[in-house]
């Protein structure tokens, strides 16, 4: 048996060859193993979204009413559903910046009998690694709810909200503007469409009705927002040099800022002076630098403003670089009490001519029809015609054609309509001339090449106007051998392509041959395709398609000494390709209207 000592031994040898055990810190107490995995389900767990994608529906626009093809829409039964053809919209999302979100898929089992409505719920993953992780600040999401006046709280918010302009931003979101704006960055700012145009003490204003017919002060003009108004203002002749709504210096003593936030200064120029008489007649003053202020002279108020026109010219880059105004000056009697105002602003861009509209955005039935030209590699030119649009021929009371040249009516919008002219033709006439000065009479001295799709296409927005397909017909084809030459000549010009090289140039001779008369335009017709836009409650013209068609006839040489009368016709049809109306919604009614009694002469 081995001693007691010598296996005491072993077990120490042992540990001194052991490694020994690293140093650690001071450790903190042990964490169960359940409540670590919750830890970490808690942090990959998203909050709820304040917003149900559930409960939202974007096209629900009729109040307790069903919308048609509104999948979403909760006043809608499964029979409803059963007669929509599509969703109009198949996905709702909420905000598209979180992590995830989800969203509503709507969409049609037409297999089924009868169709029905499929709803899914599913997770949409953002994969953009900036994301909004959780939406939880409801009052960002709802608009918060107005304060109701109360006999406590009356005088505060008459303070702050009885002013002319106020805001609406709690007092905890005002910063340092100073700091934030400083004087450089004054430059960097611009007039954007329906901004206030802003003077050295507050807005250029716009006089007009607010709540009843009375003249309000307090209506800012938006910066490139064409605006007329009328309003009634109350006016006492004892006291009409008192009244500053009645001087001329109360419209055009305040400079115009040309940015906003700037220290440059537009003054507001005199453009003309009208004196407008007792009777209505209008006279223009020779001098416009002098100033009429109103006064009382032999029981009258003279002078004193009956309307005026504001004229801001701007540049491409929303600066304001001119501002004139024009007058209308008159008399007011000592019985009158009040007298009407009128008031008008219009922008111009810098070296650029002032185009009228056509509606806004849709066009307006009866208002020209807007066309232009396209040069190469630039926009879209306004046509410079008389009438700066579309023109047909308009008839005359001598109805020759020859004579007829200039004589234009504008294309209005929505209006079919047709003209012509009579020509008289004898054998000393030559085909070639007399051809070119038919198509000048048909489609005028320029013809344009583009028509605005809106009322209100800019010239600029070169997708936003439709090119005109111009196409040419033949009347009548001759028969026998001059039908065989036809032919021929429609395969060298390439609508067969069968003919090629020197056989081309004798059948060409031949066709010369046997072709003893000529080609001469006798119409005209245009056809504007338009269709509805945007909501059903508030359709908007739109010109989708514009095709003119010239249409030719054969022209015989006649005997010597013979004439022939052959009418020249111009016409304009607009079709209307939009989609039938839904059930509940009706068409546009047909508008007739009365025009002179010889404008067709001596057609239908």
């Amino acid at each position: 048996m081995a001693a007691p000592g010598l296996g005491v031994f072993f077990v120490l040898i042992l540990l001194l060859l052991l490694p020994p055990p690293p140093l650690r810190a001071e450790e903190p107490a042990a964490e169960p193993a359940d409540t670590h995995d919750a830890a970490q389900a808690r942090a990959r767990i998203v909050p709820a979204p304040v917003t149900d994608v559930a409960k939202l529906c974007v096209c629900d626009l009729l109040v307790a009413q069903c919308d048609i093809n509104c999948c979403c829409d909760p006043d809608c039964s499964a029979e409803d559903f059963s007669l929509f053809t599509t969703c109009s919209v198949p996905v709702v999302t909420g905000d598209s910046q979180l992590c995830s979100q989800k969203a509503a898929v709507y969409s049609l089992d037409v297999e089924a009998n009868p169709p029905e409505r499929i709803f899914k719920l599913i997770d949409q993953v953002n994969p953009s690694i900036f994301c909004i992780h959780a939406t939880n600040y409801e009052q960002a999401v709802y608009l918060k709810s107005p304060e109701i006046p109360t006999p406590e709280n009356f005088d505060q918010l008459l303070d702050k909200f009885g002013g002319a302009t106020f805001s609406a931003e709690p007092d905890s979101w005002n910063l340092d503007t100073d700091a934030q704006n400083p004087p450089d960055a004054n430059e960097t700012y611009r007039y954007e469409y329906g901004v206030p145009v802003q003077t050295e003490d507050a807005f250029l204003r716009l006089p007009s009705p607010v709540v009843s017919s009375w003249c309000s002060d307090a209506n800012p003009a938006g910066f490139l927002v064409n605006q007329a108004t009328k309003c009634i203002r109350s006016v006492s002749v004892e006291k009409c040099d008192s009244i500053q709504a009645l001087s001329m210096l109360f419209y055009i003593n305040s400079s115009i800022l040309a940015v906003p936030k700037s220290s440059q200064m537009v003054n507001i120029t005199v453009q003309s002076i009208v004196v407008q008489g007792q009777n209505g007649m209008r006279t223009l003053l020779n001098s416009s630098d002098v100033l009429r202020l109103p006064m009382v002279l032999d029981g009258l108020c003279i002078n004193a403003v009956l309307g005026v026109n504001y004229h801001i010219t701007h540049t491409d880059t929303g600066e304001i670089i001119e501002a004139a105004a024009a007058f209308v000056l008159g008399a007011i009697s000592k019985e009158a009490l009040s007298i009407e105002q009128s008031f008008e602003i219009s922008f111009t861009q810098e070296n650029t001519q002032p185009v009228p509209l056509s509606g806004n955005p849709g066009y307006v039935v009866g208002l020209p029809v807007r066309a232009g030209f396209r040069p190469q590699g630039s926009g879209i030119i306004q046509s410079s015609n008389k009438h700066s649009q579309l023109t047909i021929l308009q008839s005359t009371s001598t109805q020759d054609c020859l004579a007829a040249q200039g004589a234009r009516a504008p294309v209005l919008f929505g209006y079919n309509m047709i003209s012509g002219c009579k020509l008289r033709i004898t054998a000393a006439m030559k085909c070639q001339p007399l051809a070119q000065t038919l198509l000048d009479v048909l489609k005028g001295q320029s013809f344009p090449e583009y028509v605005a799709s809106f009322g209100n296409s800019q010239a600029q927005d070169v997708l936003d106007w439709v090119p005109i397909t111009q196409l040419h017909i033949s009347e009548q084809e001759p028969t026998g051998e001059k039908k065989w030459g036809w032919e021929c000549r429609k395969k060298l010009e390439g609508t067969h392509g069968i003919f090629r090289g020197g056989v081309s140039l004798l059948l060409w001779k031949l066709f010369l041959t046997l072709q003893s008369s000529c080609q001469i335009p006798v119409s005209l017709g245009i056809e504007v395709k338009w269709t509805k836009y945007g909501s059903l409650v508030n359709p908007q013209a739109r010109i989708v398609n514009v095709t003119a068609t010239i249409t030719t006839t054969t022209l015989k040489q006649l005997p010597s000494g013979r004439e022939r009368i052959i009418p020249i016709t111009s016409s304009v049809v607009f079709t209307d390709i939009s989609s039938p109306a839904e059930p509940g919604y009706k068409a546009w009614p047909t508008i007739n209207i009365k025009l002179p009694f010889d404008f067709f002469y001596p057609f239908v």
